[in-house]
């Protein structure tokens, strides 16, 4: 890097490949050290590593998705699936799971290739509509240093749960259209994650006004976007240029999240040990979110803990 300069990269836990990064400064026989958070990850999670705790720093920029909640407990996370699952297959409809193509996909595929083999759900066929979602599996199954080691364990016995009977992998756009002509409960994974575009739109307007389907939403759903819509009980949406009523059931299941959650971003900044960073600079998070974290680290911590706005600089030469 520049003289003076150099960063260090450090396990963020979020998805495949995130990173931490820890600056440091060395000019005129002083030296600062700032550490960028990025997306941070959760702790005990399958397929990825831990996060590596928040390394000495003078300066802190940390995320905030959700600084002002927790999630659920990671246990309930197969319960809940299950229940969907077998609520959707009783009733004789689709379970589409609107799912992010990087990290969250593999996720899904990871929990029901647990519960079918505990016979806890039906073997239904499973389809992977996503192309870049197939890209990125490919990637786990090719860097294995990156993972767990569960999750090597399982790789190296050849029990990967990217691949089990009834998985379907969707390529083409015929493929994935051809779905909606099979009779019996299917589970269709497909991006985008928050219904913004992609494939999920049409097996939403095959699905949402059936009220034997289910709309299972595993991920974050930003404000303004059609997912966001369908979990705040719209009775009624557009997708592709037309609107349909919502009959289909909605669920939500927020233990599949990659972010840390308000619990996790306090353990992440303090598992480190040492002093505290003069300035912890809250970003990336809705405004309110952002400033209730901010409120929680000055509360609890004693952290000087603030929220810049677009277009603020701050100064970090102490």
């Amino acid at each position: 890097m520049a003289e003076g300069l150099t960063a260090r990269f450090l396990e963020a836990g979020h998805i495949l490949g995130a990173t931490s990064i820890q600056v440091t400064v060395r000019q005129n026989g002083r030296e600062r050290r700032l550490v960028f958070s990025g997306d941070l990850g959760r702790w005990d999670r399958p397929i990825l590593r831990d996060p590596a705790p928040c390394p000495p720093a003078d300066v802190v920029v940390m995320e905030s998705t959700y600084g002002n909640r927790l999630h659920e407990d990671p246990a309930q996370v197969e319960d809940r699936l299950a229940e969907v699952v077998n609520d959707t297959h009783a009733r004789g409809g689709n379970l589409v799971i609107p799912s992010f193509a990087i990290e969250r996909a593999q996720d899904v595929l990871y929990y029901l290739h647990r519960l079918q083999e505990q016979q806890r759900i039906p073997h239904l066929m499973v389809f992977m509509d996503s192309p870049m979602a197939i890209s990125v599996t490919e990637v786990f199954e090719r860097h294995t240093e990156l993972v767990d080691e569960e999750m090597r364990a399982l790789l190296r016995e050849h029990h990967s749960p990217f691949h089990f009977p009834g998985l379907k992998r969707v390529q083409t756009p015929e493929d994935s259209k051809a779905i909606n002509h099979i009779r019996g409960t299917v589970i269709i994974l497909a991006g985008s994650g928050m219904c913004t575009g992609g494939r999920i739109k049409h097996h939403l307007v095959n699905n949402i006004t059936r009220p034997e389907s289910t709309i299972l939403f595993v991920g974050y759903q930003a404000v303004g976007t059609l997912g966001r819509q369908i979990v705040d009980g719209a009775r009624e949406v557009r997708v592709l240029g037309q609107m349909h009523a919502v009959r289909a059931r909605v669920a939500q299941i927020h233990g599949f999240s990659a972010h840390a959650d308000r619990g996790e971003l306090v353990r992440w900044l303090t598992a480190g040990g040492g002093r505290k960073p003069e300035q912890v600079l809250v970003t990336h998070g809705e405004p309110e979110v952002a400033r209730e974290f901010a409120e929680t680290l000055a509360r609890e911590g004693g952290y000087t803990a603030v929220v810049p706005r677009y277009g603020d600089t701050v100064d970090v030469g102490g």
